[in-house]
């Protein structure tokens, strides 16, 4: 994580967000040349009103008047006019970067290696890539620009307010230090109030995420109670970090109201005695510092809130930046890109750890010849999952080597990589989309027609013409509309849609009902001609045609050979293992 930056305006961190600037410059020049103006007229108009009480309703020139009044008419169209076209264009500009932004990070996300997101909470990551990213968009809307459009403003009241008389400027800046110094404790206050309501807001996102999720796990474990009272804290720890913010707004506010009021009742008092006993104050010059009060201390007021916004969007684009200079992008400098593989695979002395110093893999050696079907067993834990999520890259390995045609996976292209390798895990993911986009996942080259063919060569057509529209049946979230054994189908479809010359079949008939299986059996046969296959199984009885079978216990190869081979060896671990399944198959019966 980065340190928090304790300075209002962090222009390193700002200097990041210029980047994705750049390509609208035209546009941020446009708007801050309209905040210019804007409180040029702004200013103007009042200067005006002086100008036609003192030099033509006092007088009662109203011919003269007219010419004025015309005149501050133009100067209210035209701040009207910038004020449209800086409001429009301050807000375009902010969507603009936060759109590019977001897809910046979006493929940052997509790039990781999957330890980052072993460690990191799916709440927080969206929170991230939606929340915190639209809070930047209000650093351009309503930070930013509307600051230093204030500030301009401010600062040519400050100067025509000395030029038409000094000293009923000093009667408004003795109460400015008041302002200024309450809005600096508001804003630092404010500053930390925000970063608790983002953190909480991360919280309750991460919690509400998870629960979702798990809610089968929450009522099969009769836990809605507890997960209730745990969500009624966390959401008390939100209410409680937004108060804070109302709390603070409850106090600055109407200190702010009282000096502006203070300082207009000192300004009608003294200016009101200066033309009673004929001084050189006139009517105009009280109408217009009454004015200029008004817009002096009306941008403090709202300055400090906008500071706020901007702090908010800071702190927003400073956890964004963390999550983009992260360095946990898989390394892919690699070259070598083969149309074809024969699908040799090679493990050497493969040494590998999720925590350091706590070794998954010690040392794994294995050769596995083109087109041969590889079974691999073992204990939960064993390390079979682990050789498949390293063959596709998904980690990277301490020390050794994997080998696809005799060269090192790292020297692949990830995306000629994966394209050789296709993977049916036990958990089958499906978005919430139609059969169809699940299979061809946006591929355009793959139509309905493709898809239906394949389906019917592996058996599977029957299934999904059942499903109410066929392929075009939305699955929902996770896939949720079909049962596991449905979905491992789907999932087997899809891998064999992308003709892999590799195929990674991980525990894909665990779980499943009898006539699912029977399905994926045949499937299984029919993807799995001519091309190197591994097969990590839970049920022994499916692998008995496997070329060869490997046995892992914690973390190391102790027995290869076919079935009928290791079943010879006495006290061994494959024969352990279908004994301890062929006992329970019996108690089943």
């Amino acid at each position: 994580m980065t340190k928090k930056s304790s300075k209002i305006f962090d222009r390193a961190l700002f200097g990041k967000l210029m980047h994705f600037v750049n390509a609208h410059l035209l546009v941020f020049y446009f708007v801050m040349l309209s905040a210019i103006l804007l409180s040029v007229f702004s200013t103007l108009t009042p200067y005006l009103l002086k100008v036609t009480v003192d030099d033509y309703i006092t007088p009662k020139d109203f011919e003269g008047m007219q010419l004025l009044v015309g005149l501050m008419l133009l100067t209210l169209l035209l701040e009207v006019l910038f004020q449209f076209i800086f409001v429009y264009y301050a807000n375009w500009l902010g969507q603009n970067v936060i759109q590019k932004l977001r897809t910046t990070l979006f493929e940052k996300i997509i790039g990781f290696k999957m330890r980052y997101f072993d460690t990191s909470a799916v709440g927080r990551l969206v929170t991230r890539s939606v929340n915190d990213i639209e809070t930047i968009a209000s650093i351009f809307s309503q930070g930013l620009f509307m600051i230093i459009a204030d500030l301009l403003k401010m600062l040519l009241v400050i100067v025509v307010m000395l030029v038409v008389d000094w000293q009923l400027s000093l009667i408004v800046f003795s109460v400015l230090p008041v302002i200024l110094y309450a809005t600096r404790q508001f804003q630092k206050s404010m500053k930390k109030a925000f970063e608790e309501v983002r953190l909480q807001v991360a919280n309750l996102n991460t919690f509400v995420q998870e629960r979702i999720s798990g809610m089968k796990i929450v009522q099969l474990f009769h836990r809605e109670r507890q997960e209730y009272l745990a969500f009624e804290a966390i959401n008390t720890k939100h209410k409680k970090a937004w108060l804070k913010t109302v709390w603070f707004n409850s106090i600055f506010f109407p200190v702010a109201e009282i000096s502006a009021s203070i300082t207009i009742g000192l300004l009608v008092w003294y200016g009101g005695i200066n033309v009673a006993t004929g001084g050189t104050v006139s009517l105009g010059v009280i109408f217009l510092f009454i004015q200029m009060s008004q817009m002096l201390f009306r941008p403090l007021r709202q300055i400090a809130d906008k500071f706020n916004t901007l702090q908010m969007g800071m702190v927003a684009a400073d956890r964004i930046f963390t999550i983009l200079e992260t360095e946990q992008a898989i390394i892919n400098e690699g070259t070598a890109e083969k149309e074809t593989i024969q699908g040799a695979i090679t493990f050497e002395n493969v040494h590998f750890s999720y925590v350091p110093n706590e070794e998954v893999l010690r040392g794994v050696s294995l050769a596995i010849a083109p087109g041969e079907t590889v079974a691999i067993v073992g204990a939960t834990g064993a390390g079979k999952s682990t050789l498949i999520n390293l063959l596709s890259r998904f980690y990277e390995i301490d020390s050794g080597k994997i080998s696809i045609d005799s060269i090192s996976i790292n020297d692949y292209t990830l995306d000629n990589l994966r394209k050789h390798v296709g993977v049916v895990l036990q958990d089958v993911f499906l978005f919430a989309d139609t059969i169809f986009k699940n299979i061809t996942l946006q591929n355009p080259a793959i139509t309905e027609a493709d898809v239906k063919a394949a389906a019917q060569e592996i058996g599977v057509h029957d299934f999904i013409a059942s499903l109410p529209g066929g392929y075009h049946y939305n699955v929902k979230e996770r896939g949720v509309m079909l049962s596991s054994g449905q979905r491992q189908l789907i999932a087997f479809l899809r891998a064999y849609m992308a003709q892999p010359s590799i195929l990674v079949l991980d525990e894909a008939t665990a779980s499943i009902d009898s006539h699912s299986e029977e399905l994926i059996q045949k499937a299984t046969q029919k993807i799995t001609q001519n091309k190197t296959s591994l097969i990590i199984a839970h049920r022994l009885a499916t692998i008995k045609n496997a070329d060869r079978i490997i046995v892992m216990e914690k973390g190391q190869i102790v027995e290869i050979g076919t079935h009928s081979e290791l079943l010879k060896i006495e006290e061994g671990h494959y024969a352990q293992l279908h004994q301890v399944q062929f006992l329970e198959s019996q108690e089943a019966l």
